[in-house]
């Protein structure tokens, strides 16, 4: 099972964790909705050939894998997957990791493509995106629908959701986490009294109303919904009517039944996870280049709210069949360095120095070069002497000896992507790492370590 008896048991004995209505939940028939169709414009170009919940995270994750987890974590056993732009990265994820390496025991993980219902378009919204799999729900017959986001970094218990949304006896509920108002403007934002009940919903306002008793912070909303399934497909099918609408969640639908249903905000503080000792309050949207940067340099972290290695907790994803990471000397015996990173499987550093960085699977890194505050996501590689500084090096990427990424923004530009925080962006190259060019450079380089070495221990035999 996904989730021992082990665990489970761990979980049902852990002081922290609020003691559910286990009855309510047990009699709650929910089925999920993952949004995974977005284009991520904002995250260009590492959105330029894969959706957005796609985009590699952390060394060893996709984006998709966070909401994914939460949901079989949480016991969500039915769960759709709605997918749509250049969905083939995506698919092949989800095949390798949850549908082969995860057997599901019971649980039901399924990718659903645009089913065109009712119009022959691609998905006009998140709300249409909804609108169009509703058949899901009329055939399912749920209490419940889970409609949640794809592309968040976070640890949540949706059970906890669940039971507020049944205590409430609310139509809707909507994941929410404070932050600064001055931080507001690029999130919707939700109004509520003092039960918490949301009187006002605004998407992207540059003046939110504060959080009751607490000025300087407004509720964002999470992009994570609880619908009871009648007021759900009621609304869908209002809003399909409506033509001046952009047929979005937030835009639309929200700010429209706040004033006619009971929909309450789930304040994210109260969220507890099984094994954390830590809060359990760390979210990050990493829908522009430089978020998706620093929720990365923020694996480094050692204080980090973010548990990546809570065993009762765990975030899944392709069991990749790689090699453990190595820090080697290089042929003239330098020794290869790694401070404060993450390395995925298959990482050599030989003779290098990574400071401050996260480096996924299928990375050299050779002599004399140093990769400092980078993101490099993997089946790359990084020749002698290169400098790399506040970068991100996508797929299939050769640096050659001697180049300097990061140091000169004139430079980069003609040369890369430069994103207007500053950071430099290596886009996507149709490399593999075992066969083309790059595997013929990655061949070379273990043949020539094989071979030097193969002499140097010839030279001390006695």
């Amino acid at each position: 099972m996904f989730v021992s008896d082990f665990q489970h048991k761990a979980w049902e004995e852990d002081s922290l964790h609020t003691v559910y209505s286990q009855k309510s939940l047990i009699e709650t028939n929910v089925i999920a909705m993952v949004l995974a169709g977005g284009r991520g414009r904002r995250l260009y170009p590492l959105t330029e050939h894969r959706a957005k919940p796609a985009v590699p995270f952390g060394g060893n994750y996709r984006l998709i894998d966070f909401v994914l987890s939460n949901m079989v974590n949480s016991h969500i056993k039915e769960i759709y997957i709605l997918t749509q732009y250049k969905s083939n990265s995506l698919l092949n994820h989800l095949q390798q990791g949850w549908a082969i390496t995860h057997p599901m025991n019971g649980y039901l993980l399924m990718p659903v493509p645009p089913q065109m219902q009712g119009r022959e378009t691609w998905y006009l919204g998140t709300a249409d995106a909804a609108f169009q799999n509703m058949g899901l729900i009329t055939k399912k017959k749920p209490d419940l629908v889970l409609v949640f986001g794809s592309d968040h970094i976070y640890s949540m218990d949706i059970r906890r959701m669940i039971q507020y949304h049944l205590d409430k006896k609310a139509d809707v509920t909507v994941a929410t986490i404070p932050r600064p108002v001055s931080e507001c403007s690029q999130f919707g934002t939700a109004s509520v009294n003092q039960d918490w009940r949301i009187t006002r919903f605004e998407e992207k306002t540059s003046h939110p109303t504060p959080i009751p008793e607490e000025p300087d912070q407004a509720l964002v909303s999470m992009g994570n919904y609880v619908f009871d399934s009648r007021v759900l497909v009621e609304e869908l099918n209002d809003d399909s009517a409506d033509r001046a609408s952009t047929h979005d969640f937030g835009n639309d639908i929200l700010p429209k039944i706040c004033r006619t249903r009971r929909v309450y905000a789930f304040d994210f503080r109260r969220n507890v996870i099984p094994g954390a000792e830590n809060p359990c309050d760390y979210w990050r949207d990493v829908g522009t280049i430089e978020s998706y940067y620093r929720a990365n340099m923020e694996m480094n972290n050692p204080f980090s709210h973010l548990n990546l290695y809570n065993s009762l907790w765990p975030v899944r994803s392709v069991k990749h069949h790689v090699m453990p990471a190595k820090i080697i000397k290089d042929l003239s015996g330098r020794l290869g360095r790694v401070e404060n990173s993450i390395l995925g499987g298959s990482v050599v550093v030989s003779g290098g120095h990574v400071r401050n960085s996260v480096i996924g699977h299928n990375v050299y890194i050779g002599s004399g070069a140093e990769v400092r505050d980078s993101v490099i996501l993997g089946n790359v590689i990084i020749k002698e002497q290169v400098r790399v500084h506040r970068a991100i090096i996508d797929h299939g990427n050769i640096v050659q000896e001697g180049e300097r990424i990061g140091y000169d923004r004139k430079q980069d530009s003609s040369r890369y992507y430069m994103d207007k925080s500053g950071i430099t962006v290596l886009p996507h190259r149709q490399e593999s790492f075992f066969f083309g060019k790059l595997g013929k450079e990655r061949r070379k380089f273990e043949i020539s370590y094989m071979e030097e070495s193969n002499v140097r221990e010839t030279h001390h035999t006695f």
